[in-house]
């Protein structure tokens, strides 16, 4: 079934993100069925599909995807469903629980796999053609393992990085930061030459953890089931991004939202950096106040006393476990084509996104938009893939409001987030 290229990525092109998402992640072998998979014209059947990814930037192109799949499986229907990132974790779990509303297939969030895993809600991949050809990099592929089972294929893979102004940082004259030290001096010099903000710092926990992982820290040992969320470390990494607010180097985020605040003002050059990901590509270089994709840095986010680190993110494809096999098949011969090294190549010279199929790096070779992300993927830093792993955030989100909208000491807000984490998503951890 999968479309196989003649030489998997080159060496030089699976560096690329391998030495990104290092190798610690779950064991991927799994059992291939070598029985022939089914035919094109054999297949009939009506499938739902939830897209989380945003509707406008990035959702047409995978409709695009839809329609080629559709030429060669013109008797499987794809019902494409366009679903709010925010909502879609719980809506899943909610329909899935009650046995009805769920989608044949979805697109979810590398921490979701383990967690729809454990409560049984996810076909198990094993054995199944979609398996086959080991084209998937290893950490990306890693989040979709749950109790040497496989659950799901990756879409996708990201990571954060500081994402700036080319022209602003010209005006002022300035080099790009490594150092959060370096960002507060350069915010003051882009402020005083040009009027924009140095940086804006989204109030979303997951935003912080480049600051946490500046100093060390972690928001869990699943080893040593030991919670760090509040550890020292991570109180000094927070302490770090309060500063940039309270200093004026950053503005005070929106409170109403703040991630929609700072696009706005990046784009239309307000503020000279922010951290972000490659899915506002596109955006970003399609707003004609930004100046266009060459105006657009890329750069590994800033150090604090310790490293530079980022998250490992992106998104998978996952099968709903209450189908019958005859619509499994054709839900894997979907996942097969869209999760294609043909396939994430497309989706990477449309939208700018990093593909997770080893095989797409010698089809996006010539790709800048993609090219610009290797050093910020060389400093991602993998999450701990537990089914307890999505649930991390919503706490995060509060304690990130509290310190840099309302100015509550860092310390104070993640012993609260620590607390939160011991009652509601890790009891079994010690504090």
């Amino acid at each position: 079934m999968r479309r196989t290229l003649t030489g998997i990525a080159g060496t030089a092109a699976l560096a690329l993100v391998l030495a990104a998402c290092g190798s610690d992640g779950g064991d991927t072998e799994t059992d291939t069925n070598t029985d022939a998979a089914p035919e094109a014209g054999n297949l009939e059947a009506e499938l739902t599909w939830w897209d989380t990814s945003d509707p406008t930037n990035e959702g047409p192109a995978f409709e695009k995807l839809i329609e080629q799949f559709n030429e060669e499986y013109p008797d499987v229907t794809i019902n494409y469903q366009s679903v709010p990132f925010a909502e879609a974790q719980n809506k899943f779990k909610t329909a899935a629980k009650s046995g009805s509303g769920a989608p044949d297939i979805m697109r979810a969030e590398v921490a979701w796999v383990p967690e729809f895993a454990s409560l049984g809600y996810l076909y198990a991949l094993d054995g199944t053609p979609l398996l086959e050809g080991e084209e998937f990099l290893e950490t990306p592929m890693s989040s979709n393992v749950y109790e040497d089972q496989t659950y799901g294929v990756p879409q996708v893979t990201d990571t954060l990085g500081l994402m700036y102004n080319k022209k602003l940082f010209a005006d002022a004259g300035v080099d790009v930061p490594t150092t959060w030290d370096e960002v507060a001096e350069v915010s003051r010099t882009i402020e005083e030459k040009t009027g924009a903000k140095g940086i804006y710092i989204n109030s979303g926990g997951y935003f912080l953890l480049p600051f946490i992982y500046g100093e060390g820290g972690d928001l869990v040992d699943p080893e040593a089931q030991k919670i760090l969320v509040n550890s020292p470390e991570a109180a000094a990494g927070i302490k770090t991004a309060a500063g940039l607010v309270k200093s004026g180097a950053a503005p005070k985020p929106d409170a109403a939202d703040s991630y929609g605040t700072m696009m706005t003002l990046f784009k239309e050059g307000k503020v000279a950096m922010i951290i972000n990901g490659p899915w506002e590509v596109k955006a970003i270089s399609d707003d004609p106040k930004f100046g266009g994709f060459e105006n657009l840095g890329v750069a590994p986010v800033p150090a604090g006393s310790v490293e530079a680190g980022a998250p490992v993110g992106g998104h998978n494809y996952v099968i709903y476990s209450g189908m019958d096999e005859a619509k499994a098949d054709a839900a894997i011969a979907f996942v097969d084509f869209m999760s294609s090294a043909e396939s994430q190549a497309f989706i990477a010279d449309e939208l700018g996104l990093l593909p997770a199929n080893a095989g797409a790096y010698d089809l996006v070779a010539d790709n800048e938009k993609v090219a610009a992300w290797k050093a910020a993927l060389d400093v991602a830093k993998p999450r701990p893939w537990i089914p307890e792993g999505g649930l991390f955030f919503a706490p995060l989100d509060t304690m990130a409001t509290q310190v840099l909208v309302q100015g509550k000491d860092p310390q104070a807000a993640l012993d609260e987030a620590a607390k939160t984490f011991k009652a509601d998503v890790v009891p079994d951890y010690s504090e």
